[in-house]
């Protein structure tokens, strides 16, 4: 009865709510997802950001009626998972090319792929490839992209899992260390969860907008 019932929660899991993800998988699905996310361009969708803050806010214990995650598996499932998928992704660029993305009918995967492309143009690999990790979406597409571009394997692979082991590990215990200093934070997930979300579209947003600004500029020059 209550294999069945776990296997029913496994199945009714919402694949876009954190918390939701945590109940139904714990600390493996924390690897897989981050796996997913950056590995593989379907998996642009899922809340890399958001999932990292909530199972480091799950993994202090102090959240009522919640899972409770073993803070150490979970910061080596999640850096696995953050480091192996980026490597995949770079690899699965490298030999399907351009056309990886060109297959694509996803508005956002391919304006993600224009941001990519400007982040290595403007901050070089390094710089990009680690900023990248902390943008969605364009965490997801950088890679595949980076390999179609045929970065440096040397480079990609020692940058990606610096920025990676910043990402997985520093979002995590920034969640930890608010959910260990706040007493019935659960009580706040939602907001706050909204707020990483909100954080992390940041630098998004200002690319945008200084796109919007050339543009303007060049059109006002002409």
């Amino acid at each position: 009865m209550t294999t069945s019932m776990h296997l029913a929660s496994q199945l009714a899991v919402n694949v876009l709510d954190a918390r939701s993800l945590l109940t139904a998988f714990g600390v493996v699905g924390v690897g897989v997802v981050l796996f997913a996310e950056t590995g593989l361009l379907i998996g642009f969708f899922l809340p890399g950001d958001s999932l990292l803050f909530t199972a480091g806010l799950l993994a202090t214990g102090s959240t009522e009626g919640a899972v409770h995650l073993s803070l150490a598996p979970l910061l080596i499932s999640a850096a696995v998972g953050a480091l192996a998928g980026a490597q995949c992704g770079y690899l699965i660029g490298r030999r399907a090319g351009g056309s990886l993305l060109a297959r694509s009918r996803s508005h956002r995967l391919h304006d993600g792929a224009k941001r990519a492309e400007e982040l290595l143009e403007r901050y070089g690999f390094a710089k990009a490839i680690v900023l990248a990790r902390f943008i969605p979406v364009v965490r997801t597409v950088l890679n595949p992209l980076a390999g179609v571009l045929e970065v440096p394997v040397r480079t990609f692979t020692l940058w990606q899992v610096v920025g990676g082991l910043v990402w997985s590990v520093g979002v995590t215990l920034a969640g930890y260390a608010l959910g260990s200093s706040i007493p019935n934070v659960d009580r706040y997930l939602l907001p706050l969860v909204a707020l990483i979300v909100v954080v992390s579209l940041i630098p998004l947003l200002a690319e945008v907008l200084r796109g919007r600004r050339k543009a303007r500029a060049k059109g006002e020059a002409r």
